[in-house]
């Protein structure tokens, strides 16, 4: 049995299968190696803000206590839309953290998840990001030199392509496939213009579709949410892992949003 603080599940593309491990405060569980297997995770009622660690009754953003919420760039409106970075403004939160996370570079990448989307991430996370959405294929298709150049790109794509993954769908199986090559080259040809119109665009032309695989033994037929909020104990055969998601036989749960809750994992 383990007892800590839920994290995000920390994720690897090996041999073109995802890789997860679940951090519980310090210790490091191989989740791959237990699908197949039953688990019980048990909420302790403790939950601890990410950022001053404080006993907490609700998460908001990231983790955090509301207080942290409000005062942490990491959990500003512009992280949800980068379109409306205000680094440039001078009205970054703290801009030393924007220095560091958003004025670097980053890839436009269009994905095969619960189907064609288009979205944006650091490039320092590839293929974290993907595997993060339960992407099945990904092609980076832009680089830019920030964020804010990133979501100005994103916002014009997504007037052709969804830029949100229907959860629900992508638990579901495999999406048909998509050749994202050609659907590159549509989107290119749709959009041309107004690419050029912006600035810092770098057109990718040579790089390759990335290919991802999940462990997952049994895809559910209906997917069912589970949450910590509605009850103390979740267990049952773990079916797979996909995204942020365990797929138990009794339902999913999202681990990320459980992200500083205090729970106890016996398997």
């Amino acid at each position: 049995m383990k007892t800590g603080i839920l994290e995000k599940m920390t994720v690897s593309l090996i041999d073109g299968m995802a890789h997860y491990i679940l951090t519980l405060s310090e210790d490091q569980i191989k989740m791959n190696d237990l699908v197949g297997q039953h688990i019980k995770m048990h909420f302790n009622q403790e939950i601890y803000c990410s950022n001053c660690n404080k006993l907490i009754k609700k998460v908001f953003s990231s983790g955090c206590c509301y207080p942290c919420s409000l005062k942490l760039a990491a959990c500003d409106l512009c992280i949800l839309k980068p379109e409306l970075c205000h680094y440039f403004k001078g009205t970054c939160k703290e801009p030393e953290w924007g220095e560091q996370n958003c004025l670097i570079p980053h890839f436009v990448y269009i994905a095969n998840s619960s189907g064609l989307k288009v979205g944006i991430t650091r490039h320092t996370q590839t293929p974290t990001r993907w595997i993060d959405q339960g992407a099945s294929s990904a092609l980076p298709i832009i680089k830019v030199n920030n964020r804010l150049q990133s979501g100005l790109v994103e916002k014009l794509f997504s007037s052709e392509v969804n830029d949100k993954t229907d959860w629900r769908k992508m638990l579901k199986g495999p999406p048909d496939p998509i050749n994202l090559n050609e659907k590159r080259e549509e989107l290119f040809m749709l959009l041309g213009q107004e690419i050029d119109q912006l600035e810092g665009v770098n057109v990718l032309e040579n790089e390759k579709e990335v290919n991802i695989n999940y462990p997952v033994l049994i895809y559910p037929e209906k997917v069912t949410s589970r949450s910590f909020d509605k009850t103390n104990i979740i267990e049952g055969k773990l079916l797979g892992i996909k995204g942020q998601y365990l797929i138990l036989e009794t339902g999913v749960l999202n681990i990320r949003s459980h992200s500083s809750y205090k729970i106890q994992l016996e398997f």
